[in-house]
């Protein structure tokens, strides 16, 4: 008596490559958009009207590369979580060539920076002159860095001398208590 065989599942657990050998849903990369973002983001929100895209490339999401049929479309992507994903992934600055010199040992290593991007205006507000804004974010360290720096000076300029046998902290919030 034979039992019915079963066939084998050769690749199991590799959908996550899969997704990535699809080349008809293949978007557009971090690098390219942050190039578009910097360079010509006015340009893509106002194209010209293209028979052959959706919406007649009039609704162009800057940050996911994609055309939308309708306003209300490309509002309602705004608030899906693939967007914002995407929004987050820009925030970091895109791998560059100097970083990949320096990952060599060709220069010292120097922590990605970090920038505020918003969600792109709708059409009316970049008609009426309103653009996309990419901020960095200033460096935690540096700004405790030049906290420090200031302290530093302003003990400086104080010229109080201490009689206390205390630590430099306690002598400081001593001397600021006496100050206040």
């Amino acid at each position: 008596m034979g039992m019915v065989q079963k066939r084998k599942k050769m690749h199991y657990g590799d959908t996550h490559l899969q997704r990535r050998w699809r080349v008809r849903n293949r978007r557009r990369d971090l690098d390219q958009i942050d190039d578009d973002l910097k360079t010509r983001s006015g340009e893509l929100i106002n194209q010209n009207v293209d028979l052959d895209k959706p919406g007649f490339a009039q609704f162009y999401c800057v940050h996911c590369a994609k055309y939308f049929i309708d306003d209300t479309a490309m509002q309602a992507h705004f608030r899906t979580k693939v967007h914002k994903r995407r929004m987050k992934a820009l925030e970091t600055e895109p791998y560059s060539i100097e970083e990949s010199e320096r990952a060599a040992g060709r220069g010292s290593f120097q922590k990605p920076k970090k920038r505020v991007i918003t969600t792109q205006p709708s059409k009316e507000d970049v008609i009426a002159g309103k653009r996309i804004k990419v901020e960095e974010v200033p460096d935690d360290n540096a700004a405790s860095s030049n906290a420090m720096e200031q302290e530093q000076e302003e003990e400086k300029e104080k010229d109080e001398p201490v009689t206390t046998t205390k630590t430099k902290k306690a002598s400081r919030k001593r001397t600021k208590k006496m100050a206040t």
